[in-house]
């Protein structure tokens, strides 16, 4: 008899709700990412120097990181006391209104400091938000997930990413393509984009949210946490429970993860500025055009994705760590070949976008079952959570800020990024060589297990 329970839920139920959500961070990270270089530092602090106002609009975009791991605990804190429905639906309901009133908001020149505050508590609201989201639709992949499928299952929560990225920055393209005048600078945005045509992305937000919930309010538990529930499992404080009795696992979990956090934003955050910085800056990058570059990147994405679904039927072949120290040897190496490929022209930097979104995919795929698997049921949200958002600080938050200065350091050229992206690979290399395969770990708790 197999240990896999029977799905509570259709399938395409199941792979819907975990994927709407994730594409709507990924979405959000992206609609304000882009936000905060072309049109925040404008409209939401005041005239000034534009390097400061940038830095400054960055550093709101940074204030979601700081929320995330807070939200982790709390969410993990419903998750694994209440059930995942639950959970899912309040965090994407705070998410969503936090991104729609975004788009809402008055500008600096109309109510001074109190418009750069709102943006601020939007974003605590966002990160906090978003802190529980990506550990509840991962679980409700895998614990929803026929027996061998598992990891299959959870590469659909992490479709989101690939699909934020394309549906925020088309969207973008789309609407200040329409919007600019005939012959106007290409590299600025129009009177009518400043005006309004920033918020439609934000404001759009709302569409997608209410897809979710709806597709959320229609779950029901599933098998593996109600008979968790129906055997006294549920931990009266999770997050003590699992810093006591998972604290390797969740270490563990962490360093899984760093080499993914920082391969996506170099890809995309550092691969930004770099691709569009001008040839004649003092800190040269490679010139391209804003919208050529992001059309390139949307290319290299789409690899992303693909890639994404080809790790989940490899992870459950070859096992989660066999695959992911594959890949992981390939980052790094990767990272050691980021100028011959970059100094070859337009080809080369192509294929330097396809090898690391197509590297991204592969070892991003795997953790939305290889996480989750970590963990007792009574304990999986919570566990889960604070490695996938901890390694979003070390990976992800620090990451564009030592690319910058070591691309300054090196005078233009990336390859002391590439090295910094292999060493970090280094340390997810060890911490899976130090940890164990979990494809064959059933997700369904006993009491004996509980007390092991």
């Amino acid at each position: 008899m197999s240990d896999t329970p029977t799905p509570a839920n259709p399938r395409s139920r199941v792979l819907v709700a975990s994927l709407v959500g994730t594409t709507i961070e990924f979405y959000d990270f992206y609609v304000y990412a882009t936000a905060a270089v072309l049109v925040f530092p404008a409209l939401f602090f005041p005239a000034g120097d534009p390097t400061t106002a940038l830095l400054a609009s960055f550093a709101v975009f940074g204030a979601a990181m700081v929320a995330r791991p807070i939200g982790a605990i709390f969410f993990g804190h419903l998750g694994d006391r209440l059930g995942r429905k639950t959970t899912l639906v309040i965090s994407l309901l705070t998410m969503g209104i936090a991104t729609f009133l975004i788009g809402t908001l008055p500008t600096y020149e109309t109510v001074g400091w109190v418009a750069t505050a709102l943006l601020v508590l939007m974003r605590l609201a966002q990160g906090f938000a978003l802190g529980g989201e990506w550990s509840g639709a991962a679980l409700v992949a895998t614990e929803n997930a026929p027996e061998g499928k598992r990891a299959i299952y959870g590469t659909f929560p992490q479709l989101g990413a690939p699909l934020g990225f394309i549906l925020a920055n088309g969207l973008f393209l789309a609407i200040a393509a329409l919007l600019s005048a005939e012959g106007a600078d290409p590299t600025r945005p129009s009177d009518a984009f400043l005006e309004w045509g920033w918020r439609v992305p934000f404001l759009f937000s709302a569409v997608m949210v209410v897809v979710g919930l709806w597709v959320r309010l229609r779950l029901v538990e599933s098998d593996v946490f109600t008979k968790s529930q129906d055997a006294g499992l549920v931990r009266k404080i999770p997050l003590a429970s699992v810093v006591r009795n998972q604290g390797k696992q969740l270490v563990l979990g962490t360093f899984f993860m760093l080499a993914t956090y920082v391969l996506f934003y170099l890809m995309t955050a550092f691969s930004l500025s770099f691709g569009t910085a001008a040839e004649d800056l003092a800190v040269p990058g490679l010139g391209y055009g804003y919208t050529t570059f992001v059309l390139m990147l949307i290319f290299g994405v789409v690899f992303f994705g693909i890639f994404t679904m080809v790790s989940g039927p490899l992870a459950e072949k070859f096992g989660r760590r066999r695959l992911l120290i594959a890949v992981t040897l390939g980052i790094i190496v990767f990272g050691l070949s980021w100028v011959p490929l970059v100094n070859a022209g337009t080809v080369g930097v192509v294929l330097w976008l396809v090898l690391g979104f197509s590297l991204m995919g592969l070892t991003f795929g795997p953790m939305g079952a290889l996480l989750p698997e970590l963990f007792p049921t009574s304990v999986r949200y919570t566990g889960s959570g604070i490695s996938y958002n901890v390694a979003s600080i070390l990976g992800a938050a620090v990451a564009p800020f030592i690319a910058v200065a070591l691309w300054k350091q090196a005078d233009g050229s990336p390859v002391l990024v590439g090295v910094y992206l292999s060493v970090m690979a280094v340390i997810t290399l060890i911490s899976l060589l130090i940890g164990k395969e979990t494809r064959d770990i059933a997700l369904e708790e006993t009491p004996e297990k509980a007390t092991a």
